[in-house]
């Protein structure tokens, strides 16, 4: 190819596509939700009211499918550590985005570590560069925590969020998963305390 020709763009999106489009991502979020990241292709097109070939020509691969409901939720529970970050009450404000990241956690049924399991040659995935902003995230809202001295000096992000997803697996197939989840997380937090 010559060295000024021209690399196609991607042309937006009509109206009618980019409607196809949002119902197969919002579908796959409810689907995910409810049977976690192997949910059925089959069941998400019919959910949002497409054909399977509409969904294959968005969506060409489960991981692309995946990538995209996935991205979406972690940018806006990063956004939400973001605007809590001028919250008055560190501590306060540090609780609410982990009862978030739990209510992700519940949300998302196994799709951070289904999109981990997709690395090859030591190249970063979406789920491990989603990971890292999540960490990121919630780092400075407990940076602010610890500075109030509202948490235990020794605690670490990366334990608040294992513990979180840890209650979340843990509680994922009760009926009442969400809310016990949230119960827990509460005890859970009274131990990170400082005392």
């Amino acid at each position: 190819m010559p060295k000024d020709a021209a690399v196609p763009s991607r042309q937006p999106m009509r109206a009618d596509a980019r409607r196809n489009h949002d119902r197969i991502v919002a579908a796959a979020e409810a689907v995910i939700a409810e049977h976690g990241a192997e949910a059925s292709l089959e069941e998400i097109a019919r959910r949002a009211g497409v054909g399977s070939a509409t969904l294959h020509r968005h969506f060409p691969t489960r991981q692309a499918l995946l990538e995209t409901v996935f991205k979406g939720r972690v940018e806006a529970l990063c956004a939400r550590a973001h605007d809590l970050l001028s919250d008055p009450h560190p501590e306060a404000a540090l609780v609410t985005w982990l009862r978030a990241v739990g209510a992700h956690a519940v949300a998302n049924r196994g799709l951070g570590a289904s999109l981990m399991r997709g690395a090859r040659d030591g190249e970063p995935t979406l789920g491990s560069t989603c990971h890292a902003m999540i960490v990121s995230a919630g780092d400075q809202l407990l940076t602010r925590a610890r500075e109030a001295h509202a948490v235990r000096p020794e605690v670490t992000i990366t334990q608040l969020l294992k513990l979180v997803g840890a209650i979340a697996l843990a509680t994922e197939q009760e009926p009442d998963g969400p809310a016990e989840a949230d119960r827990l997380l509460a005890l859970a937090i009274d131990g990170v305390r400082a005392r």
